[in-house]
């Protein structure tokens, strides 16, 4: 059986953020409903190993039937030689044989549908005249959420921080190319790029916090997205007490957030802080946003479920376009 190879190249060119955007609000819902099975991520973390290796696989039933695995190597220190964070491959088998279909770059589905998902959270979560976005970070990340926010609200102001002074330099020079109408200027601190914003992105590398409550303006929307793991976080214990907290999956939320697990263990927050999944939103079982003061925080951990979907989606545009590479396995 012929098998589909996209290279991260390909997956950008045919994965449009406006239209993963779409495929992860339909992931997002099909997993509300129950047409999911997705257990916990595995990880492998070797002793002195500079990285690790995370393992995410999905069933995914319904209309859209199919199997899927995530396998992706996490090495924090790669942008430093210019390379991802996040590098694997999504394989993509049969619902129907369990015949190996696809095998597709993780790396660019990981931007790209985590970005997606960011924005289906901000699309229902953020007050609907949100205008200045804040995002902490200027890695890949960072870049794949300068393209998908703009589309879910009118942003006409950015305001970046990070570490390191060329990365911001070219992080903004990165969106004058991208949006050249939208001005955005290089913060000094955390703190001045957050304060007065209407909805922050944090995509850091950072272990401890880089945002304080003292910070955050009533109406603000945060989403939490550069953790994936228990021992790191970037919101305070306070910040996540004062916001009401949703999620892309609770069990994940519970075992793997640092940011939520930090504020449970130091009693900012309790046991059912977890107001509800985006998906129960999505469908009508839970309520997101109740004021334009309310404080609303989503956490993102990223699923298996949402790298399927985006597998999915190429696998079929391959097929009917006729594009990627197809090859005998």
């Amino acid at each position: 059986m012929p098998i589909l190879i996209l290279s991260h190249d390909q997956v950008q060119a045919m994965l449009p953020m406006a239209e993963c955007i779409e495929v992860m609000e339909k992931a997002l819902v099909d997993l509300a409903r129950g047409e999911v099975f997705q257990p916990l991520r595995t990880i492998l973390r070797p002793s002195g190993a500079k990285g690790f290796l995370g393992l995410m696989p999905a069933y995914r039933a319904g209309d859209s039937p199919g199997f899927g695995l995530k396998e992706v190597c996490v090495f924090p220190g790669n942008p430093v030689i210019g390379l991802d964070t996040h590098l694997g491959a999504v394989l993509l088998h049969s619902p129907h044989t369990g015949e190996l279909q696809a095998v597709i770059n993780a790396s660019a589905i990981t931007v790209i549908r985590t970005a997606a998902v960011t924005a289906v959270a901000t699309r229902v979560l953020a007050r609907q005249d949100a205008a200045v976005l804040a995002i902490i970070g200027t890695g890949a990340q960072a870049l794949g959420h300068l393209r998908s926010i703009p589309l879910v609200r009118n942003i006409r102001e950015l305001r970046v921080a990070g570490r390191d002074r060329v990365r911001n330099e070219r992080f903004v020079e990165s969106s004058a190319q991208m949006m050249p109408h939208l001005p955005a200027r290089i913060c000094t601190s955390v703190e001045e790029a957050v304060s007065g914003a209407d909805i922050i992105v944090t995509v850091t590398s950072s272990s401890e916090p880089v945002l304080k409550r003292e910070w955050i303006s009533p109406g603000a929307h945060i989403n939490l997205v550069g953790s994936s793991v228990a021992t790191a976080r970037e919101a305070d214990g306070a910040t996540m007490a004062a916001g009401s907290l949703f999620v892309d999956r609770r069990e994940s939320v519970e075992n793997e957030s640092g940011d939520y697990l930090f504020a449970l263990r130091e009693g900012a927050i309790d046991a059912g802080a977890v107001q509800a999944e985006i998906g129960e939103v999505l469908t009508g079982a839970a309520s997101g946003r109740s004021d334009d003061r309310e404080i609303t925080i989503f956490k993102s951990l990223g699923l298996a479920i949402e790298d399927l979907a985006a597998a999915q989606f190429l696998y079929e545009k391959a097929r009917q376009t006729k594009q990627g590479t197809w090859a005998d396995f």
